[in-house]
Order: structure tokens, then sequence, then C-alpha cells
């Protein structure tokens, strides 16, 4: 275990954010869709996000027990700033997309974290929601004009911005009752 989180911790962590990342595109879609339009080419975005990315993965290879790779550490501790400037300096297209995609990869591990060993089966609800994270996470890393392509056709109408904000919305609700009756 490295992050030492409950179930209950996490599913109302995940809950709140599910909803208030919904929220606004529901309430006002056309201000977040011509904002969902840029995310993806932004470089300040890409920065802040990628930012967010280095001091996540910086603080869990300066904790995390790493065994008999331990003498990695220092080298590793060394490379990890220098491979951010570099992406920073070199890589201009969807920086955005692939910084999002690595914090996905790494909110995922907390859920499964929480969830693994538990017996109640609505633990599921979170796992599922880790997975779907993680499978985003790969796609928006490996091929980042995807979530271009996902929000342009989630954009396509205010109907189905609205339909696909209400489901995480609904999810995010889901999480957090589970998270605070049955967690």
């Amino acid at each position: 275990m490295i992050y030492h989180l409950s179930l209950q911790t996490v599913g109302l962590i995940a809950g709140s954010l599910l909803i208030l990342l919904s929220l606004p595109g529901i309430l006002k879609p056309s201000l977040v869709q011509n904002w969902a339009r840029r995310l993806p080419r932004s470089r300040m975005a890409g920065s802040v996000l990628l930012t967010g990315a280095l001091v996540w993965s910086f603080w869990l290879l300066a904790t995390m027990e790493m065994g008999e790779f331990s003498s990695f550490r220092r080298p590793l501790l060394i490379a990890l700033p220098i491979g951010y400037l570099l992406v920073l300096r070199f890589v201009d297209e969807f920086l955005a997309v692939r910084a999002l995609g690595i914090l996905c990869l790494f909110a995922a591990e907390p859920l499964l974290d929480a969830a693994f060993f538990r017996y109640e089966t609505s633990r599921l609800i979170v796992t599922v929601f880790a997975y779907v994270l993680v499978i985003a996470g790969l796609l928006w890393v490996t091929m980042p004009y995807l979530l271009r392509d996902q929000i342009n056709w989630g954009s396509h109408s205010n109907t189905r911005w609205r339909f696909m904000h209400g489901i995480a919305l609904l999810y995010g609700v889901v999480v957090l009752a589970l998270a605070v009756t049955q967690y």
C-alpha cells in the first residue's frame, strides 16, 4: 500500500470530483464546450497538468518502497525533472492531453488500492471507475488526438453534452452515496 486511504475516503474524493467536474457541463454547456475544445492544444493547461504529474511522480519515487531497486532511486529522482523539462521543451502536440492521461493513470492506483480485499460488492463501482481511468489514460497518452475527437463528438449538441455530464453526475452521486452509507 502506498496511499493508505480507506475506501470511504477514496469514495468521498472520487464522488465529489465527479460531481464538481460534471456540474459545470450541465449548467453552462456552451462555456464548458468552448473551454474543452481549446484544452487539447493548450500549452498553459499542458504545463500545469504536467507539473502536477511531475510532483506526484516525484513524491511517489521519493517515498515508495522500492526493495531491491532502491539503488535506482537517486538516478531516477535526477532524471525525472530533466525529462520534465525536455518534454516541456520538445513536446508541443497535445501536451495537455498526454499529461491528463498520466494523471488518470496515477489516480487509478489509489482507487484500486482502497478497494483491494474489500468484500462489499459495491466496491466494484469504484473499481470500474478506476479501470475507466486506466483505459482513458492509456489511450490519451498514446493517442492524444482521441480526446479532441471525443470532445468534438460530445459537443456536437447540447443534449449529448448534458447527457454525458448527467451520467458522470449520476455516477458521482452513486459513489458519494456509497461512500457515506456502505463504506
